[in-house]
């Protein structure tokens, strides 16, 4: 009998070999799948409910009065999508343009900067399947995929027997973990793989490593001991294909990109590297490139529902607009802006009339006059998604429930404006 897989939700690397087993439309057991997997697959343990003003409603009159909010609304804001199917997102920004919306992810305030230099093609990358059948050096910068990603080391980074890199982790790969602090990727990198930086020291620890690979004695206003920037320098010399795993902790660190750009261009002077950004969210890289095939950017946008055109710019990003108090009206799809935003400016947003999409109650949603629950994209709905690396990926229904999809909610309202 042939076995059926699934693809597990729970993070970007969307993971393609689940098994699950079912029992009247629940999810009993999951194969496979890290602990962070299981426990998106398994479910909400507190599922949302349909609400208008928070007493309890049924679907058509939580539509209704969601559309009647963004109709009266002079500015709306969307937001959230990075837990949303490809098919969800287009429709979400369509729905954004019909009405004139500001539009954003989780993204402004993360991954964007990268995404957005690799769909500009400044930034060299490869796919997953590139870094576990060829890649000999791999870098986790500001990441800790251990935790953030429970399955990229056996999977695809370090651990797997890839088709040119048959001897593993044992011979064929090098580690490395450049971090402000000990994590445990970096236990499994070794003592000897082990970078430790100070607080906001990345761009200038770059400027050593290039000058490392320039052959010239690495300077840092930080004490570092010289010989080792060196002899990482002469391990990323040697390498065949090498990646840089870029984490949050790194994207924090940078003001601006150019340090970045410098050491990728001297690295691939001197060997091949290629970056991959660490996304969290499945589907945030997929909002990013839906995006920017429609307008040519990836976030932070505001329409102009009688043009048709758009501005762009970090005034618009979710944080800026919030502050400056421009939006009066929003739909948060899929993301809990209230539990992550600046607590200034999480209480605009909490003053605002709210509508939320999601399959799990959150915090925003405690605070919104409109919940609509929708169906576990990949669980209880399918769809396609893209993968941290740029690769669409199907999505599969494993399980029957009520609740619409949030594409299909989506639609509603947009033909209920």
């Amino acid at each position: 009998m042939s076995r059926k897989y699934y693809v597990c939700t729970g993070c970007a690397l969307l993971c393609d070999d689940i098994e699950v087993e079912t029992d009247n439309d629940v999810v009993t057991t999951v194969h496979a799948a890290c602990r962070k997997g299981v426990a998106r697959m398994k479910g909400c343990s507190n599922p949302m409910e349909c609400t208008v003003g928070g007493e309890k409603a049924d679907i058509d009159s939580a539509i209704s009065m969601a559309a009647t909010i963004l109709r009266d609304a002079k500015n709306p804001l969307i937001f959230g999508h990075g837990n949303s199917s490809s098919e969800a997102q287009k429709k979400s920004i369509g729905l954004a343009k019909k009405i004139g919306a500001y539009i954003d992810d989780t993204s402004s305030f993360c991954q964007g900067p990268i995404i957005e230099a690799i769909l500009q093609d400044k930034l060299k990358t490869c796919t997953l399947d590139d870094i576990r059948h060829k890649a000999d050096v791999i870098i986790f910068w500001g990441a800790d995929p251990s935790n953030s990603h429970p399955r990229h080391l056996s999977r695809y980074s370090y651990f797997p027997r890839g088709q040119e890199r048959q001897r593993g982790w044992e011979e064929d790969r090098t580690a490395i973990t450049i971090d402000i602090r000990r994590s445990e990727t970096a236990d499994i990198c070794g003592d000897t793989r082990f970078y430790q930086i100070p607080m906001g020291g990345d761009a200038e620890f770059m400027e050593a490593l290039v000058s490392a690979l320039s052959n010239k004695v690495p300077k840092t206003s930080f004490d570092f001991d010289k010989k080792r920037i060196l002899e990482l320098g002469n391990v990323l010399k040697k390498a065949k294909f090498g990646v840089i795993c870029v984490g949050l902790g790194l994207v924090y660190s940078l003001e601006q990109l150019e340090p970045l750009f410098t050491l990728m261009n001297k690295l691939n002077e001197v060997s091949s590297f290629h970056l991959m950004p660490m996304v969290g969210q499945y589907n945030m890289r997929g909002f990013n490139q839906n995006l920017f095939v429609e307008t040519g950017y990836i976030n932070r946008l505001k329409f102009n529902a009688e043009t048709g055109e758009t501005e762009h710019g970090n005034n618009y990003s979710v944080v800026e607009v919030l502050r400056d108090m421009s939006v009066d009206a929003a739909l948060i799809i899929g993301s809990d802006p209230l539990s992550s935003l600046p607590l200034s400016i999480a209480r605009y947003l909490a003053e605002i009339p709210l509508i939320t999409i999601d399959p799990c109650n959150n915090l925003t949603a405690t605070r919104s006059t409109v919940t609509i629950p929708c169906a576990l994209g990949g669980v209880e709905s399918g769809g396609t998604a893209v993968r941290m690396d740029g690769v669409e990926i199907e999505l599969k229904k494993i399980i029957e429930t009520n609740n619409p999809s949030d594409e299909e909610i989506l639609t509603r309202i947009t033909e209920a404006m």
